[in-house]
C-alpha cells in the first residue's frame, strides 16, 4: 500500500529496507521529503533517536546515506544541518548536465556491451512496474539507476564520474518532483522513447530524446521550488 505522506510511507530505495538501517534511511529520508525538516535546519541527533527508538550509530550511519544523496550536510564538530537549495544553482547543474546527457546518448549506442543493453532493459521494466503502481519512491530510485547505467555504457569512467557527482547533486529534488504523479507519468512516457531511439540505434535521436529529457526534468523541478517558495511565503 502507499502513503501520501513520504513521512509515513516505507521509504527505502537501497536493498534491505527491512532492516533497521533501511528504516531509519526511510523514516528520515521522509520527513526531508515532507519538509517537516527544511532546508537549512540543524538536525538534533538526540532528537531523532528518541523519535526513531534507536542508537545514536545506525542514525549517523543512516545520516551518511543522506549525505550522499544530497539532503544533509554533514559538518565535523559542528553537526549536521539540512543542504540548502539555491535555485540558480541547480539550474546550473541541469544546464550542464544537459551537455553530458546529449554526449552519453552518442556514445552508448555505439559503445554499449550485451550486458549492458540487458541491464537497462531490466531496470527500465522495473521502472514501469513502479510507475504503473504509483511508486514514486521507488520510481526514482529506478530512475537513478537506470542513467546510471546508460552513462557507464557510454565506456568513459571521467564522463561516468562526473554524471554520478551531479545526479547524487540533484537526488533529493528528483524525490520531491516524482510525488507529482503526473510529472512521474511523462517522465516514463519519455524513457519509453528513450528506450526505442536506443534499441534501434539511433544515436542522434537518442542524445535529442536524453537532453529533453534533462531540460523537462529541469523546468519541474525549478516550478517545483517556485511554487514551494510561494506555499511558505503564503503567496
Amino acid at each position: 500500500m502507499l502513503h501520501d505522506d513520504p513521512s509515513d510511507a516505507e521509504i527505502a530505495l537501497e536493498e534491505g529496507a527491512s532492516t533497521l538501517h533501511g528504516q531509519v534511511v526511510g523514516k528520515l529520508r521522509g520527513l526531508l521529503l515532507s519538509g517537516e525538516l527544511p532546508s537549512g535546519a540543524r538536525i538534533s541527533e538526540a532528537d531523532l533517536c528518541r523519535r526513531f527508538s534507536v542508537s545514536r550509530t545506525p542514525l549517523r550511519e543512516a545520516l551518511k546515506v543522506l549525505a550522499a544523496e544530497g539532503f544533509i550536510e554533514l559538518r565535523p564538530n559542528r553537526g549536521s544541518v539540512v543542504a540548502p537549495i539555491d535555485p540558480v544553482e541547480i539550474a546550473h547543474v541541469f544546464e550542464f548536465k544537459g551537455a553530458i546527457e546529449r554526449q552519453i546518448g552518442l556514445l552508448s549506442v555505439v559503445r554499449s556491451r550485451a550486458e549492458d543493453r540487458a541491464r537497462l532493459e531490466r531496470v527500465h521494466a522495473d521502472l514501469g512496474a513502479a510507475e504503473t503502481h504509483r511508486n514514486p519512491v521507488a520510481y526514482t530510485g529506478l530512475n537513478q539507476e537506470f542513467h546510471h547505467c546508460l552513462a557507464k555504457a557510454a565506456g568513459n569512467p571521467v564522463l561516468l564520474q562526473t554524471y554520478d557527482n551531479l545526479q547524487k547533486r540533484i537526488l533529493r529534488l528528483r524525490f520531491a518532483v516524482n510525488q507529482n504523479l503526473d510529472r512521474l507519468d511523462q517522465s516514463f512516457i519519455e524513457h519509453e522513447g528513450i528506450m526505442v531511439a536506443f534499441r534501434a540505434g539511433a544515436r542522434l535521436d537518442l542524445a535529442e530524446r536524453l537532453e529533453e529529457h534533462n531540460r523537462l526534468t529541469g523546468e519541474a523541478v525549478l516550478k517545483a521550488l517556485r511554487d514551494q517558495d510561494a506555499g511558505r511565503s503564503g503567496v
